[in-house]
């Protein structure tokens, strides 16, 4: 997605003010209103661009935009996550003598990268018994 045409009129505003020998970062950054380590970002970036103050008159945003950032990486894929079938655990939690720290040990074994899941908070370890009276 494009940036908005004010956020690409403070970059070309940026450019401006750091014209050979002009001002400093911090002074780019008060007059611009941003954040320092933004104008440093910047000008490193058309730096590196080879990009200097006058921009060429046949550069527009977008062709600034993608010579500053490069294109726009794809979207993240979606993974599928496994759903578990809920009958069947509802069912299983109401067999006497299973607990959640049963079907938590079972679906680690079944899922070892808990993709998809929270983890279960740690199963409870049984008290010795000599402090049971």
């Amino acid at each position: 997605m494009p940036r908005s045409r004010s956020a690409m009129r403070k970059i070309r505003e940026v450019l401006r003010l750091a014209q050979p020998r002009s001002l400093s970062p911090t002074q780019i950054a008060i007059a611009a209103s941003l954040p320092r380590t933004t104008v440093r970002n910047y000008l490193s970036r058309a730096a590196a661009a080879g990009l200097i103050w006058p921009l060429p008159p046949d550069l527009d945003d977008r062709g600034l935009e993608e010579r500053l950032f490069g294109r726009p990486a794809p979207p993240p894929t979606i993974l599928a996550r496994p759903v578990p079938d809920w009958e069947e655990l509802h069912a299983e939690l109401r067999r006497p003598g299973v607990t959640q720290a049963l079907l938590w040990s079972e679906y680690r074994e079944h899922y070892p990268d808990r993709f998809g899941y929270t983890c279960p908070p740690r199963p409870i370890t049984p008290m010795p018994a000599s402090s049971i009276s």
